[in-house]
Parts: C-alpha cells; sequence; structure tokens
C-alpha cells in the first residue's frame, strides 16, 4: 500500500486548470522529491491531499483514504506548507504547546520536538524575532509533533544556511530509514539531488515523469564528441533522430539522447575520425531542464 497516492487528480479554479489529471504514488522510507516549474500544481497537490481544497475530480489520498477520514491524522500525517504562517508575537514553545492541544498531543512532546530541530535554546523567543532558518525548523517541529507515518514539507530548506541544509538533508534521511514517507517539493535542485531516492516532476499540471533519481538523471545521455569534421558528423547525427550542438567550439560537438555506442558506430560508417567521445556530466537540473523546457526556475 503507498501511503500517498494521487489518482486522476483534476483541479480547475474557473478558468485556469491548476492539475490535470494528474496520478503518482510515494512508499514509505523514501524521501521523494516533487518538482515542477511555478505554476506546476505542486502546491495544489499538496493542499488537495491534506484536505484543503476539493479536486474537481480524482483523488488525492493518504493510506488510500481522504485526508479528512483519517483517524487520526495529527499521527499520521505531518506537514510544514508555509514557515511564515505563525503569529509573531507567540513564543515557539508557546506555538507548538497550541499545536498539541489542537491535536490532541501531550505537551511534553513539544519539548521533544523542539530538541530534536535544535531550537531549544530560542523556544521561549519571540517568533517574530526569528530568522527564516529559525521559522522553517519551527514549521518541521510542528510536523513532527505527532510523529507521523508520513511528511509534506514545501520548501523546507528556504532561509537555510549551508549548515542548516545539511543538517536538514540527515534528518529527512534518518527518518525515511525509519520507515516514513516524505515528500519534498523544493526548487534547489542541488540540495534535492543530495537529499531525495525518488523523483515526482510535474509541469502544467500533468506528470512528466516519476522514479529513482539515479535512473532520472542517467537517462539523459548526452555525449561530447570532437571530430576534426564536426559539422558532417552533426549532419548525419542529426538525421539519425538525434539533437546536435556545436557547444562552441568549431571541433566538439554536443550530442542529445543517443548512446555513446550509437554515435562511434555511425562515426565508424561514414569514415569520420573521432578525437574524443565522453559521457557528459548529468544532473538533476540538467535533467528537469530537458524533461520541461523550463529555464531554471522551478518553484
Amino acid at each position: 500500500m503507498a501511503e500517498i497516492s494521487v489518482e486522476r487528480l483534476t483541479k480547475r479554479y474557473r478558468e485556469a486548470l491548476a492539475v490535470d489529471d494528474l496520478s503518482f504514488s510515494v512508499q514509505g522510507g523514501h524521501v521523494t522529491g516533487f518538482l515542477g516549474p511555478n505554476g506546476a500544481g505542486k502546491s495544489t497537490t499538496l493542499r488537495a491531499l491534506l484536505g484543503l481544497i476539493r479536486p474537481t475530480s480524482g483523488r488525492a489520498l493518504v493510506l488510500e483514504r481522504p485526508f479528512a477520514e483519517l483517524r487520526d491524522p495529527a499521527r499520521t500525517v505531518g506537514a510544514a506548507l508555509d514557515a511564515s504562517d505563525v503569529h509573531p508575537g507567540r513564543s515557539g514553545r508557546s506555538h507548538l504547546l497550541t499545536l498539541a492541544a489542537a491535536a490532541g498531543l501531550p505537551a511534553s512532546r513539544v519539548d521533544e520536538v523542539l530538541a530534536l530541530v535544535e531550537l531549544t535554546p530560542a523556544r521561549d523567543r519571540r517568533v517574530k524575532g526569528y530568522s527564516m532558518g529559525m521559522r522553517q525548523r519551527l514549521a518541521l517541529a510542528g510536523a513532527l509533533l505527532g510523529d507521523p507515518r508520513i511528511l509534506m514539507l514545501d520548501e523546507p530548506a528556504n532561509g537555510l544556511d549551508p549548515q542548516g541544509i545539511r543538517w536538514l538533508r540527515d534528518i529527512l534521511r534518518s527518518l525515511a530509514d525509519e520507515g516514513r514517507a516524505i515528500l519534498v517539493s523544493s526548487h534547489v535542485l542541488s540540495e534535492v539531488e543530495q537529499t531525495v531516492d525518488e523523483v515526482v516532476v510535474i509541469s502544467a499540471g500533468r506528470l512528466v515523469t516519476q522514479g529513482p533519481l539515479t535512473d532520472i538523471v542517467t537517462e539523459q545521455r548526452s555525449a561530447f564528441v570532437r571530430t576534426p569534421r564536426a559539422q558532417e558528423l552533426k549532419a548525419i547525427i542529426e538525421a539519425d533522430g538525434a539533437g546536435v550542438s556545436t557547444d562552441g567550439r568549431p571541433e566538439v560537438l554536443l550530442v542529445q539522447r543517443m548512446a555513446l555506442e550509437r554515435i562511434g558506430t555511425l562515426a565508424a560508417e561514414h569514415g569520420i575520425a573521432v578525437f574524443e567521445l565522453t559521457r557528459a556530466a548529468s544532473t538533476l537540473e540538467d535533467r528537469f531542464l530537458e524533461l520541461t523546457g523550463e529555464g531554471g526556475n522551478v518553484r
């Protein structure tokens, strides 16, 4: 059973289609990155999963149930969608005590999560004096109050310094290793690549791809080719269906979506000398841009 299941989810706001027949699932024991450009439908999907909006059609389920039907939601799902959604006049501890009381959780749990997110020294300070990174830690503390089986986090690394980002990576990894399902929406692709096991990529409200991070990144088959007959080989490769650019150097081609073996075979068949043929380094950002056709801003 998947911890999170989105099944043909569609959400329309008057003429705007925010989510369009979207389906994906998230399993326990994994940190799953939820990625997409601006306006892709990530926030709408998270809100549907948490019962904050009603789908136009389709379903957004937690443990095969709508959120409203969970018997003990605070101990099932923890969510942090907006780190600024805290009364600035309250202390961090007072804020968490209010959340705990509303969820029927013991007050002792507040001090436990404050220690877990390393906010104990600042627990009695008013939130208006917190930095953005401290507010992110407080939001995560709130999500962890019920010791939930599932976590949904929207941009949890926003405002964290490098040490804080490493801390977040470590804590998410340890929580996933305990068998929890963690869904993280983020626009910091370099950090996502170091944190997640699985990736769900959406664009214009529709699923683009889902799978293990390593599989998705290595699907981008790009190679550098250095040859004295670059323009001739470029035409041959393009005729075979791959994309080719000149990479700004007259003797070097950057070939997309073609295996090294195929490039070498085509060059040999046409008697073209190849001085260098190497796999281009591929990152999650490279793959994201290829899949979505977007220009770098993925929030």
